[in-house]
């Protein structure tokens, strides 16, 4: 199986640096569980720009912890001979890093892409499974028919109660949902959508 996994807020937390940029620089408190839309309202524009690129400067980069399960579910997978591409922020991918801190915590990927076009890059990569935190990503990815499951956050709570999206609070519990879906050899769509109801 072909398998996209996005790296901010579902390899790791990352809202944690977002928010601490953000008071250091402009005094603005970001509550994370106060976040329920995927677009700031707290920042302009001009200004979540700029925690964005801070918060993915090579040294946060490398001091990223991953999310518990994250690496060993992962890493399973591709040691089963799925592939596995790694997706990073695509206006401030910094490749080098990205890669050494994936190298750092022993997480084996295929491919490391940073696309401005999520969901089109997926579907011209052949992407049958997308974990992915955005609620942009998730509708795309379901309309192009590509399974799409994300770790729970304030801000796409939403989509896992309307949409057909395989939710989970972790990643032992993503592991254990996703586990009929990955098994599934490609190809076989109605297989997959059986097994998440």
């Amino acid at each position: 199986m072909r398998i996209a996994v996005d790296i901010d807020s579902t390899l790791h937390h990352h809202w944690d640096v977002i928010s601490d940029v953000s008071m250091r620089r402009f005094g603005v408190k970001l509550p994370y569980e106060e976040q329920l839309t995927w677009g700031l309202t707290r920042l302009r524009p001009e200004q979540l720009e700029v925690c964005v690129r801070e918060s993915h400067s090579d040294q946060r980069i490398l001091a990223g912890v991953p999310y518990e399960g994250a690496v060993a579910t992962v890493r399973g997978w591709h040691a089963d001979g799925h592939f596995v591409q790694l997706l990073s922020y695509p206006a401030t991918c910094c490749r080098r890093s990205t890669a050494a801190w994936l190298e750092a915590i022993g997480l084996p990927f295929d491919d490391l892409q940073c696309p401005t076009g999520r969901v089109e890059m997926c579907v011209r990569e052949g992407i049958e499974l997308l974990i992915d935190d955005s609620p942009l990503s998730i509708g795309g990815a379901l309309e192009h028919g590509i399974v799409a499951a994300t770790l729970v956050h304030p801000w796409n709570e939403e989509v896992c109660e309307e949409e057909d999206v395989i939710c989970a609070r972790d990643w032992r519990e993503l592991a254990r949902l996703l586990a009929p879906v990955v098994g599934v050899p490609a190809g076989s769509q109605e297989k997959v959508g059986a097994s998440r109801s």
